[in-house]
C-alpha cells in the first residue's frame, strides 16, 4: 500500500514539473523585427527582455519562437505546436508587418491574428498583441484599415495592446540598418523599453 501510494505522489511530482515551468514563461512571438534580423540574437529586444527578467529575479524566461519573414498565415499554421511545446504564461504576438509589405488583405490578417490570439487564451497565456503601422505610399485607406485592425482586434479579444512595435525610432533613420526596415542593434534597448511598458501589467 505504501509503496502504491508513493509511486502515486511520484508520478503526480513529475507531472507537474511543465506546468510550474510553463507559469515562467514568456513567448515572443513574431518575425524579423523580434528575431533579431541583420544583429546577434543576444542583443535582439527579446534576449535584453530576458536579461532584465532575470536582473529583477522575476523568475520568467522568455522563448523567442519569431522567424524571419513570417507572415500571420505562417503564425497560425505553426503556434499550435509552439504552444503545446513551451506552455507559455505569456504571449507576445508580435505579427503582420510582413502582410502589411506584401499588401494581403487586412481582412485575412485579423482572420489569422484573431485565430492566435483565441488560441493562446485558451491554452491559459495573457496575451500583448504588437502592432505595426505601415509607410504612407501604401495608400490612406489600406494604411488606415491595417493600422485599426491592431486595436480592434485588442478591445475584441479583451488583450493587451502595444499600437506600435518601432514608436521609438519611428523617425530616427540612425536606428535602422542599411535596408531602412530593421533596427540596429543600439536601438534594441529603445524597443524593450517600448514593449515593457505594455508588459508589466501581464507580469503581475
Amino acid at each position: 500500500m505504501f509503496k502504491k501510494l508513493a509511486s502515486c505522489l511520484l508520478v503526480l511530482f513529475f507531472c507537474s514539473l511543465p506546468v510550474a515551468a510553463a507559469e515562467k514563461r514568456i513567448l515572443v512571438y513574431g518575425d524579423s523585427l523580434s528575431a533579431g534580423f541583420g544583429i546577434a540574437v543576444a542583443q535582439s529586444w527579446p534576449a535584453l527582455l530576458g536579461q532584465r527578467l532575470s536582473a529583477n529575479g522575476s523568475g520568467l524566461t522568455v522563448t523567442n519562437a519569431s522567424i524571419s519573414g513570417e507572415t500571420t498565415a505562417g503564425g497560425r499554421a505553426r503556434l499550435a505546436a509552439v504552444l503545446t511545446q513551451f506552455k507559455p504564461r505569456i504571449v507576445i504576438l508580435a505579427l503582420g508587418a510582413n502582410d502589411g509589405l506584401r499588401g494581403l488583405p487586412v481582412a485575412a490578417m485579423k482572420d489569422n491574428l484573431a485565430a492566435m490570439l483565441k488560441l493562446a487564451k485558451q491554452h491559459g497565456a495573457r496575451v500583448l498583441l504588437v502592432g505595426m503601422h505601415l509607410p504612407p505610399n501604401y495608400g490612406p485607406q489600406y494604411t488606415a484599415e491595417f493600422d485599426a485592425a491592431f486595436r480592434d482586434l485588442a478591445r475584441r479579444e479583451k488583450v493587451a495592446l502595444l499600437p506600435f512595435l518601432l514608436e521609438p525610432i519611428a523617425l530616427d533613420r540612425e536606428a535602422y540598418q542599411a535596408d531602412g526596415l530593421h533596427p540596429t542593434a543600439a536601438a534594441q534597448a529603445k524597443i524593450l523599453d517600448h514593449v515593457w511598458t505594455a508588459l508589466k501589467p501581464l507580469l503581475t
